[in-house]
């Protein structure tokens, strides 16, 4: 039924008499009561007002506040991550500096480890050839030692030998003399 109405409101020339009145006329000849625009015009107008100042204004002011924490973390993470970047930065400065530092002690250490085996080496040197010197010293006297018991020993025997082939008692003087000659005798050897 409304269908044929709308068909007939098209088809019936409508005479306005001004924008206004012709407006009237399609809002009455639709059922439209001005009243009633007004009231749900109020009506939406009260519920617009309610639902911005309860919902759509803390919404936005949450939203505005999760966007300033948003930024301020992006931002505070921008900032860690500069301090990070600095932080490696001088962590391999330190590395370095320490990687040289203990490279400087190693050098220094074998250095020192070099200067005392060269004087460890030295003095061990220096110690064989002062044993080896008394060790000379010792077989040079043990040697003048036993050449003495040789030539006392020998001139004893040929003293000895003497008394033997000459048969008879040799006098002190005789001994001293024999033993003396032997002795030149066998120094000259």
């Amino acid at each position: 039924m409304t269908l044929p109405l709308f068909l007939a409101a098209a088809t019936q020339p409508v005479a306005p008499s001004g924008p206004i009145e012709g407006l009237r006329q399609t809002f009455e000849h639709f059922g439209v009561e001005p009243k009633f625009i007004l009231f749900q015009l109020i009506s939406f107008l009260i519920v617009l007002v309610v639902l911005y100042k309860f919902a759509i204004k803390p919404v936005t002011a949450t939203m505005e506040e999760r966007t300033k924490k948003i930024e301020s973390g992006i931002k505070y993470a921008e900032e860690m991550q500069a301090k990070l970047a600095a932080a490696q930065q001088e962590s391999a400065a330190i590395a370095k500096k320490a990687h040289a530092e203990a490279s400087r002690l190693v050098d220094e250490a074998r250095k020192t480890a070099k200067e005392f085996l060269d004087k460890q080496t030295q003095e061990a040197t220096a110690q064989a050839n002062e044993v080896l010197g008394k060790a000379r010293q010792a077989i040079e006297l043990e040697h003048k030692k036993m050449l003495a018991d040789a030539r006392s020993e020998i001139a004893r025997l040929v003293v000895s030998t003497t008394e033997r082939v000459l048969a008879k008692k040799l006098t002190e003087a005789d001994r001293a003399a024999y033993l003396d000659t032997a002795s030149r005798e066998l120094t000259n050897v």
